[in-house]
């Protein structure tokens, strides 16, 4: 690899890398388009996959075939009239509401942080070490996860050498990239701590007990509690988190680890913040994104019947005000 090449590498993030990767080889390979495609080409690509691909996913189809003319000097074939207006139709005929994780309730997230504080006290008593790790470890992701409306990708990045903790003051977490950061200029996040459901205290008892001081912030444990050297795998983390909810006693079947995110965002929103902070505090860039996270019903104070989502949002701690952020 050239140095050129290394560095448009890393100008493209690993997971985009790797799904417009996945794109070119489906069209050229399973659908047997020829590259460099034309417009009337791509058309035909969308009109075959409609109904069976997502808009979504059919979106990223094209931005990768832009991606690819453009990086080697070819008219991008995705601008043309009848791959807008094919995509339109797609749209027209093939209308699919998008699914959302539910947001996870403060009292189901104080459900699972109090079994598993017993669980620890109780492993503990035992000598179990790898279960009192596992139990730490699964508090601070949840809590971290939770109060920093973090996405899946971001928690498992999280690095030892980039957070700074004070216990009973706060943290600052720097993110060198992250989804919103198309720059690569890097983002600090601070959480305050808390009263109760403190990330803070969390995050200091998991590392004090691992011995962490360089690398990934959460890591996988074997049975035994031998820590690996590598950060968790994103795509875990729906199976972790509804491990930990279904052994705590909460129905997890409807969670995802977005619904850390989503839980944050309905819990601020319902005690008061403003959509400008929330989009802030949480890195949102367009009011689109933000609204899609909060309870409509919230707007209607008092004259809502019930919420929509049960969103447990009985006020916290008095320190996490979005003027901390």
């Amino acid at each position: 690899m050239s140095e050129i090449e290394r560095y448009l590498q890393a100008g493209t993030r690993e997971n985009t890398r790797r799904s417009y990767q996945s794109a070119i080889e489906h069209f050229e390979v399973s659908w047997g388009g020829f590259l460099p495609a034309t417009g009337d080409s791509v058309a035909r690509y969308l009109v075959a996959h409609a109904g069976k691909l997502s808009l979504n996913t059919l979106k990223l189809r094209l931005a990768a075939l832009a991606q690819w003319h453009i990086s080697q000097g070819f008219p991008d074939p995705t601008k043309a009239p009848v791959v807008r207006q094919v995509l339109k139709g797609v749209r027209a005929l093939h209308p699919v509401r998008e699914k959302q994780a539910a947001p996870l309730p403060l009292q189901h997230l104080q459900q699972a942080v109090d079994w598993l504080n017993a669980e620890a006290s109780a492993a503990k008593v035992r000598g179990d070490g790898a279960s009192l790790l596992r139990c730490r470890r699964d508090s601070a992701l949840l809590l971290i996860g939770f109060w920093r409306g973090f996405r899946s990708d971001e928690l498992c990045r999280l690095e030892v050498e980039r957070i700074q903790a004070v216990a009973g003051v706060g943290m600052e977490i720097h993110l060198p990239r992250s989804k919103g950061d198309r720059d690569f200029l890097g983002t600090t996040h601070r959480a305050p701590a808390l009263k109760r459901l403190c990330p803070v205290q969390a995050y200091l008892d998991w590392i004090a007990l691992a011995g962490l001081t360089r690398g990934p912030v959460f890591r996988r444990l074997d049975r035994w509690g031998n820590l690996g050297a590598d950060g968790l795998n994103p795509n875990s983390l729906i199976a972790l988190l509804r491990q930990i909810l279904e052994r705590a006693g909460v129905p997890a079947e409807s969670y995802s680890s977005h619904s850390l995110r989503r839980g944050f965002a309905t819990w601020a929103a319902a005690n008061g913040w403003d959509l400008k902070s929330l989009m802030g505090y949480v890195g949102w860039k367009d009011v689109k994104s933000a609204m899609r996270y909060i309870d409509p019903t919230l707007s209607f104070g008092g004259l809502a019947a019930r919420p929509l989502l049960e969103s447990g949002n009985d006020a916290l701690p008095e320190s996490l005000d979005p003027s901390d952020s």
